[in-house]
């Protein structure tokens, strides 16, 4: 029977070793040990399990759980293992000794070794590293030798002799370099961009130096994630710079790069979607990547290794694939701030979905190494709370659930491909559920009605316009692009604003003129048209420019009338259209009148000479009270016509006087009886109101009887 899969995890007061499928028990060897434990990680090739607590480093066999040897180091922050599991790396916090000095605080050991009795086991190496992001060597797949990088060079080592440099890459400016797994002992190097010139990613072959095999140039590269295949002949280079001088992204600007390790291939990735790119991962038969790409919701595509697009999955929120160990199954999921979907596509089965996992808010997400399972995990400290483990098995069903408090971290135990069962399915047959994820499924509510976004009462019952929708939906793509278009040959990156298949609409601002057919110079040539009909009507008011035309009888202005289309007033109301006419008539006439008849009324000059605009409200008041008295006189001298503007302003004060005085109350009445009746609706209705609302309705009958009272009154 072969070995079980086995998971390890360590919380907040304990470290466990749990063989999962078929037991789902924990390991019968292993004792778990308790107190402050700060780390833990298997080997690469799977044969041990490691982990730090204040008493130091235990290493125990995997299989069994036996304690195999232990490190006197009290205070280490972070273990790793070589490739094969021959040597340990221990890194502790930097310090100083008594001398000022910094301590070597990254040591090397042979992780099973025989000592003598008594002895002590001492490291191989010792190195000052006080970063702790990179802190490892990186060895060779045979472990034959292994680099660390230090200002301007990479030091190699012979890994069984840390005491002296192996040989040195000199590289002005090196920031990063990986080492390539496979039998191609290649190593890649970045040098940022300094001075103006760009950034460089090199190849070298371990251990000839001095010429690149494979080279790479570009700008924007201010930092950059190095990705080898599994049998390291092609490089993934995902560069990235701090700050976006496009502004289309907080983040700043991400670029792909795959290159050869033999020279033969290099290129920029274009991607077809505006946007950043979120993750990249190479398949495990090292022929094929995926990359998730574009603003949200993003794109999935399959490249192969020459970067041509294979496949692209449908459009959604995900920013996560990771390839099963076998090479057959993708997942692309969405966590962080998406909904924590996980889509699963076989991708010998012509890229075939196989389901949609809700997964909740999970922080880990791994496949088991034999592909039939995926472990999803809650951890701290990005959440505190629903901390726990569930796995799923690849149809999609869980099959194991289990709540923990303060989980931090959770890991799979390698198999070597080599030692999984040959010609196995993940697929068929579906194992039987553990017990755990039956509990688990009772407790998981399933909504009764799809709960969707917002709407306003106003747009309810109706289909959602697409440009409301997201482009998985059927909306328009979003940009970023500043008031510039930005438009790409695929189609993608038209303006949010557009809708889809209708009829592009002007954006106007509100309070501005329409702009018509004929833009800025119609609008212009519409307003001298105006200015014209302007000057003609008050031409023909005055008699012309020397003036000698009688005025009308009386002296008085003509009444109001409505104009027709180019007298500049289509934009007015009636009454506004009048007023305009009415003043600048009675302008020109007054100054005739003066010209020709020096011993004019001077009511009638006082009357319809503009002067000042006063506001007060003590001149307004006696304007109005002068106004009936210089009517009557007018209307004497002129043979019994009445004044135009002093009629007005009668029939004003009589319509003001005639008002009724209780409307007010009326109306504030009435509303209130229709708030009483709304309330004796829902009482009738069985809902249960409060004191005062009830106390309110006992008001009615007095209400009725006040409205009635005024209403009689009126």
């Amino acid at each position: 029977m072969a070995s079980p899969l086995q998971f390890a995890y360590r919380t907040q007061k304990a470290i466990g070793v749990f063989d999962a499928d078929p037991v789902y028990e924990p390991l019968p060897g292993f004792v778990k040990p308790e107190g402050n434990l700060r780390c833990c990680v298997y080997s690469p090739c799977g044969r041990y399990f490691a982990y730090a607590s204040n008493d130091g480093v235990v290493v125990v066999d995997a299989s069994l759980g036996h304690v195999l040897t232990m490190l006197p180091i009290t205070a280490v922050y972070e273990l790793g293992f070589s490739p094969r599991g021959n040597y340990l790396s221990t890194w502790e916090r930097p310090a100083k000794d008594e001398a000022g000095d910094a301590t070597k605080n990254l040591k090397i050991w042979r992780t099973v070794e025989d000592l003598a009795d008594g002895a002590e086991k001492e490291p191989l190496g010792k190195f000052v590293q006080k970063s702790q992001s990179g802190w490892n060597l990186q060895y060779t797949a045979d472990e034959q030798y292994c680099a660390r990088i230090v200002t301007n060079e990479v030091q190699f080592y012979n890994s069984d002799d840390l005491s002296t440099v192996w040989n040195k890459m000199r590289v002005e400016g090196v920031s990063d370099f990986a080492i390539a797994p496979g039998q191609n002992q290649n190593v890649a190097v970045f040098v940022p961009e300094r001075k103006g010139q760009p950034a460089a990613v090199k190849v070298y072959n371990v251990p000839s130096f001095n010429t690149p095999i494979s080279q790479k140039t570009f700008f924007k590269g201010d930092k950059v994630q190095l990705k080898w295949n599994g049998l390291g002949t092609s490089l993934i280079v995902l560069a990235q710079t701090d700050v976006d001088k496009s502004n289309k992204s907080y983040y700043g600007e991400t670029t792909m790069y795959l290159l050869s390790a033999n020279g033969s291939f290099d290129a920029r990735i274009t991607l077809d979607k505006d946007g950043p790119i979120h993750d990249v991962a190479w398949s495990p038969n090292s022929t094929e990547f995926g990359v998730i790409y574009g603003f949200m919701p993003a794109k999935t595509t399959i490249f192969n290794h020459r970067g041509v697009a294979l496949h692209s999955f449908p459009i959604a929120p995900r920013n996560t694939i990771i390839f099963s160990p076998t090479g057959r199954f993708a997942l692309v999921a969405g966590f962080g701030n998406l909904a924590g979907q996980i889509d699963v596509y076989d991708l010998e089965k012509d890229y075939r979905k196989i389901c949609t996992i809700e997964s909740g808010n999970p922080s880990v997400c791994t496949w088991s190494p034999d592909s039939r399972y995926i472990m999803t995990a809650t951890t701290s400290p990005r959440l505190r709370v629903d901390n726990g483990i569930k796995l799923w098995h690849v149809g999609g069903s869980i099959m194991y659930n289990e709540e923990m408090v303060e989980l931090y971290n959770v890991v799979w135990r390698p198999i070597p491909a080599g030692s999984l069962p040959a010609g196995h399915d993940p697929l068929h047959p579906v194992p039987a559920p553990h017990p755990s994820a039956l509990a688990y499924l009772g407790t998981v509510k399933t909504p009764s009605k799809p709960v969707g976004a917002y709407r306003p009462p106003g747009a309810r019952g109706t289909s959602t316009p697409l440009h409301f929708k997201r482009e998985d939906e059927g909306g328009a793509a979003h940009t970023v692009s500043n008031g510039t278009p930005s438009i790409g040959p695929n189609g993608f990156g038209r303006p949010r604003h557009m809708v889809p298949g209708a009829e592009p609409v002007a954006r106007t601002v509100p309070g501005a003129e329409p702009v018509g057919e004929g833009g800025a110079g119609k609008s212009k040539n519409k307003k001298k048209r105006n200015k014209k009909a302007k000057e003609g009507d008050a031409a023909a008011a005055g008699g012309g420019p020397g003036g000698g035309a009688p005025p009308t009888e009386g002296g008085l202005a003509p009444t109001p009338r409505d104009h027709g289309s180019g007298s500049g007033t289509e934009g007015r109301s009636p009454d506004r259209r009048g007023q305009h006419h009415a003043r600048s008539r009675s302008r020109h006439k007054n100054a005739n009148n003066n010209s020709s008849n020096p011993n004019s009324n001077a009511a009638n000059n006082n009357t319809l000479q503009p002067g000042p605009r006063n506001r007060s409200n003590t001149h307004r008041n006696r304007s109005r009270s002068r106004t009936p008295h210089r009517a009557a006189q007018q209307q004497q001298q002129s043979g019994g016509v009445p004044v135009g503007p002093a009629a007005g302003n009668v029939s004003a004060g009589d319509d003001g006087a005639s008002q009724n005085p209780n409307a007010k109350k009326i109306r504030a009445l009435q509303k209130k009886i229709r708030a009483i009746e709304d309330l004796e609706m829902r009482r009738a209705g069985g809902e249960k109101l409060e004191d005062t609302q009830v106390k309110k309705i006992a008001t009615k009958e007095s209400v009725m009887v006040e409205l009635a009272a005024l209403e009689r009154g009126a």
